[in-house]
């Protein structure tokens, strides 16, 4: 089985590629999914017991969490140490169980994978890319974005040159959501 890794900065187009290699049948496990849903169960007593007042309803309340980690680095430092293990357990059971079953290609939909160092968890690694200008356009157009915040983002990542000097294949996304929908097939095809 070939563990497929995808990753891109913010505003690449790295969930709507993802999308795409789904929709080609390849299993796609989607890490920001993953937080979604342990911020629904296995990790509000942590989250709570770390980031008292950021539980509503049950559930991890996001809008109260950012409040408590946005501009503390040490805070923002603390939760991802406290997610990136569940989300990486939950990847790695994902993966586990499309061995089994004999899959032969699984996606690891991994945002920081550079950044987090997993680029030893995967075999091959696609990069989703863009122009600078076009992923300005598309993270700014995101509801409650500022540039202050985007900044900050970019900051915290790999840059887009350094991430795509170390994939195996690339993808631009500026050409079209037909081009990007070629590339994957192609990618599944040449892998599987």
């Amino acid at each position: 089985m070939i563990v497929l890794g995808l990753t891109g900065s913010i505003g690449m187009g790295k969930s709507t590629t993802a999308r795409m290699f789904a929709e080609e049948g390849v299993p796609v496990h989607d890490s920001d999914a993953t937080v979604h849903r342990l911020y629904e169960g296995e990790a509000i007593p942590l989250i709570e017991a770390h980031f008292p007042g950021a539980i509503a309803n049950g559930k991890v309340d996001r809008a109260r969490l950012a409040k408590a980690v946005v501009g503390n680095q040490e805070a923002l430092d603390r939760l991802e140490r406290l997610i990136h293990p569940l989300v990486r357990e939950d990847a790695d059971r994902f993966v586990e169980k499309h061995r089994e079953k004999g899959t032969p290609l699984v996606v690891l939909d991994i945002p920081l994978l550079f950044e987090t160092a997993g680029t030893d968890r995967v075999d091959k690694i696609v990069v989703v890319t863009a122009p600078p200008q076009v992923q300005r356009e598309r993270v700014l157009a995101r509801p409650g974005m500022t540039e202050e915040k985007f900044q900050k983002i970019l900051a915290r990542q790999v840059s887009d040159a350094e991430k795509r000097s170390q994939a195996d294949f690339i993808i631009d996304t500026s050409k079209g959501m037909e081009a990007a929908r070629q590339a994957v097939r192609g990618i599944v095809g040449l892998l599987t």
